[in-house]
């Protein structure tokens, strides 16, 4: 297991693994996401695993995961880890997708996980960001799976970083 560049937020960590306090989270920023249900399962420095139910809240009429619910979702994976670094360095950064590139490879019908394990190399770019005071883009990846572990969906979010000036 590699270290990330400063410790991670054990505050946030506890807060976004605990049901009211995500629901809180998502209540105040995200309140589509409380809508639909999503759910963070696992949340550390290394690893983000949100879950999406399957239901009239977020089918489609083919009775499967409307894409754009997979999509929100699969955001709040890579979103989440990037929050979390920026917020373990005590520093002002900017954080903002800038590109996205999905694919779908079966129909989901229950309830679906995406799974960023990109928590280092998003450290490593907010570390970078703030040593450098340069603009860093990075690339991150996470993965849709059913229960019994198929495949539903792929994504890719970039997202773009830079450290705010003070006023």
């Amino acid at each position: 297991m590699t270290h990330t560049p400063f410790p991670a937020d054990e505050k946030l960590i506890k807060q976004m693994r605990s049901r009211l306090g995500f629901g809180a989270y998502l209540g105040a920023k995200l309140p589509l996401g409380a809508f639909a249900g999503l759910r963070i399962d696992e949340f550390d420095a290394q690893k983000c695993a949100v879950s999406l139910p399957f239901g009239w809240r977020t089918q489609n009429p083919f009775q499967s995961i409307y894409f754009a619910a997979q999509c929100m979702a699969a955001e709040l994976s890579t979103g989440a880890l990037a929050m979390l670094a920026i917020q373990s360095s005590k520093e002002s950064v900017a954080m903002l997708v800038t590109n996205m590139n999905a694919s779908f490879g079966k129909k989901a019908t229950k309830r679906s996980t995406f799974i960023c394990e990109d928590g280092l190399k998003v450290f490593e770019a907010i570390d970078h960001t703030i040593k450098t005071g340069e603009g860093v883009t990075l690339s991150m990846h996470t993965i849709g799976r059913m229960p019994n572990g198929e495949q539903i969906s792929e994504f890719t979010f970039e997202w773009s970083f830079k450290k705010r000036r003070r006023k």
